[in-house]
């Protein structure tokens, strides 16, 4: 059974396991999952001499689950990562691993908390800077204001948006997981759908599902959404305009710690952001970042579906610092 500790904040507590000795690694998962995504790193990591730390986000599992959506805010998220390693850590630095949102997460801390971040690592989602603007009004130009259906401009309709993934939780995790892994054939991410649609309007249910995520995954994540609901981790896509006016207090600011990105060949949010030289766009903003590497065929969900390939990166990487 993993190991859970609960870690009180001043204004939540956060759900923690924790594996092994040694220097502090902070792990920050993605929507829609949970510490549980780091599965196949806890070990591995705690075996090269660390101590592996994976939290439950606020509003995910076991973690409190505020009701407004400014609780869900940039400035919360990077103070509740602040906060876990100043609880585990108190008198040293610790280095982060987030993937998805959990990776904007990691790399704002180290940008706004050097203090408490010895190094920094994304999966899945590149840092590219303080943001110039809002990225609502990216989703309006790019989407919204051309009829096309965005998801996160979907997540904007509180209340519906919840009732929709809540309906049955196994039923949404099992489509938007396949939707946009390495595994779904070009096309199951229905590019072509209306302003006004729904998350899974014209998403599959496959049947097997891919190897990577078993029953019991699946059962896992089921348990821990029917549990929490889906408010909290959606109410994190509704704070974009709080999230720019918080991070524009750091223009200028770069991330000088060593750092490291990975993601998929396949991934969405790759496609979403552009291809353009990932190591030339985020070295301009980070003066130490040892690798940028891009797994051939893998989708969204990068250590879940290739641990072996993530942890080979991850390893050396945390060997050197």
């Amino acid at each position: 059974m993993p190991n859970f500790r609960t870690i009180d904040l001043p204004d939540v507590s956060l759900r923690a396991v924790v594996q092994g000795e040694g220097p502090l690694v902070v792990m920050v998962h993605g929507f829609p999952e949970s510490w549980y995504s780091w599965r196949h790193q806890m070990g591995p990591i705690a075996a090269a001499g660390f101590t592996a730390c994976a939290i439950d986000v606020r509003g995910y599992g076991g973690s409190s689950r505020p009701e407004p959506i400014e609780a869900y805010d940039m400035e919360h998220m990077v103070a509740d990562v602040a906060g876990v390693i100043e609880a585990l850590s108190p008198d040293k630095t610790a280095v982060l691993i987030g993937h998805d949102w959990g990776a904007p997460i990691v790399w704002n801390t180290a940008l706004i908390r050097p203090d408490r971040v010895r190094a920094v690592a994304g999966l899945s989602v590149p840092y590219t800077g303080v943001p110039k603007r809002p990225f609502s009004d990216l989703i309006e130009t790019v989407f919204t204001s051309r009829g096309k259906f965005f998801y996160q401009a979907w997540f904007q309709n509180v209340g519906a948006a919840e009732a929709e993934l809540e309906a049955n939780p196994r039923d949404s995790l099992r489509k938007f997981y396949y939707a946009i892994s390495g595994d779904a054939p070009d096309g199951t991410w229905p590019n072509d759908k209306p302003h006004g649609a729904t998350l899974l309007q014209g998403l599959v249910d496959p049947n097997p599902f891919p190897a990577w995520l078993t029953n019991a995954d699946l059962d896992y994540y089921v348990a821990e959404f029917e549990r929490s609901g889906f408010r909290g981790p959606l109410n994190r896509y509704r704070n974009h305009q709080r999230d720019f006016e918080y991070l524009s207090k750091f223009e200028g600011k770069k991330i000088h710690q060593p750092s490291l990105f990975v993601g998929g060949e396949r991934d969405l949010v790759l496609s979403m952001l552009g291809r353009g030289d990932l190591v030339s766009i985020m070295g301009a903003e980070m003066t130490d970042l040892r690798g940028a590497d891009i797994l051939p065929g893998c989708g969204h969900w990068t250590q879940q579906e290739r641990p072996e390939e993530v942890n080979a990166r991850l390893l050396p990487w945390l060997a050197s610092l």
